[in-house]
């Protein structure tokens, strides 16, 4: 009996899912290369692939509502991973943020991107419970709250390109969840006004000042943009997306990463550099295939056995789906730049890791759909 179990989940695990993520991984790392010919990144993406691997057929296998049935403990776990980063001498800082923590042999880790696992979970600990009618007020703050205690402490490191992450989670499980309409309105005429109006606010008070202020200019009025100063990355993004014409640029000795005018190329501007290597046809394919990888999750919470599941799989796929507009307006000069990594196509162990892990729970949800 537990022989013919084992074949059925090896015979129902989504490898397509799985592959597809292996892919464009690999494919990453084939950038990151590009990007950094003469540096081990490329080398420490394929090892934290590995490890990344490991970790997804771990909790594949394993059921996933035994760990949300646990998921306070992992959220504690989480905050308390927040709270260690912001010790001087622990975490490290670099670029006025203190956001790793240096791990022998793997270099760096991320616990704000790792953190957002456990704020999943804990989302749908709360929300996944069987109910009926509109959620309450008290309930809405409540997902609040779960969201605002890990975003207060990502903003104290700063990272505020990933405290903003951390928002399509709560906003998917609030609209699964049949948030009141009169809610959503409110929200959304709140952000509508409030968008020029803090703005105005932060630069009359000071506190939207120096890099901040001048890469959120650089999108609102390009033209008068100092090319040469914060407006730099922007510029040198689209310079570089628009060399790769619609094939891809062949002169790789003269590229806009390898000659050094990109800044941080095999992170947070990895798309630009696909674009020059690869061109439009290179960049579509690639979405593409993150397009049939949302589709294989969207299907997974569709076959879902019961809601936790559900919302589970939906809040990582608003997630990714974040941080691929984020990234993608960062790199065309849409967005200003918060450093939002491209998910599985950015250098880092945190966010390989932590995508993995989370599409480990979409196929541990997919073997048990038939479980009751």
């Amino acid at each position: 009996m537990v022989a013919m179990l084992e074949k059925r989940k090896i015979r129902d695990f989504d490898w397509l899912l799985a592959l597809l993520a292996v892919l464009i991984v690999g494919f990453g790392t084939l950038q990151i290369h590009n990007a950094q010919p003469t540096e081990t990144f490329w080398q420490k993406q394929l090892m934290g692939l590995g490890i990344a691997l490991v970790a997804m057929i771990a909790v594949s296998f394993t059921d996933y509502r035994k760990l949300v049935h646990i998921a306070p403990a992992f959220y504690i776990f989480g905050l308390a991973l927040l709270v260690i980063v912001l010790i001087p001498g622990i975490g490290m800082k670099i670029n006025g943020q203190r956001c790793w923590i240096k791990l022998p042999a793997l270099g760096q880790f991320q616990p704000s991107e790792f953190v957002k696992i456990p704020v999943v979970l804990m989302l749908a600990y709360y929300f996944g419970k069987p109910r009926q009618g509109n959620l309450t007020v008290k309930e809405t703050l409540i997902g609040s709250l779960i969201l605002l205690l890990p975003v207060g402490l990502i903003m104290l490191e700063p990272d505020t390109g990933q405290a903003i992450t951390y928002f399509p989670l709560l906003a998917v499980v609030l609209f699964l969840s049949s948030v009141r309409m009169w809610i959503v309105l409110a929200a959304l005429l709140l952000c509508m006004a409030g968008a020029p109006l803090a703005y105005t606010v932060g630069v009359k008070t000071g506190v939207l000042r120096g890099y901040k202020l001048e890469r959120i200019n650089v999108i609102l009025d390009p033209e008068n943009a100092d090319r040469r100063g914060f407006g730099y990355h922007t510029w040198q993004s689209i310079v570089t997306v628009g060399k790769g014409g619609l094939t891809g640029s062949q002169s790789t000795d003269y590229s806009q990463s390898s000659l050094k005018f990109l800044p941080e190329p095999h992170t947070d501007f990895i798309f630009a550099v696909t674009a020059e290597h690869t061109g439009f046809i290179g960049c579509l394919l690639l979405l593409l295939a993150y397009a049939i990888l949302f589709s294989r999750l969207i299907t997974g919470a569709r076959r879902s056995p019961d809601r936790t599941g559900m919302i589970v799989i939906m809040a990582v796929v608003g997630g990714l789906a974040f941080q691929l507009f984020i990234n993608i307006g960062m790199a065309v000069g849409m967005l200003p730049v918060i450093g939002v990594p491209l998910p599985l196509m950015s250098a880092g162990l945190s966010s390989v890791l932590a995508t993995f892990i989370a599409i480990g729970f979409a196929i541990s949800i997919q073997l048990r759909r038939f479980v009751n």
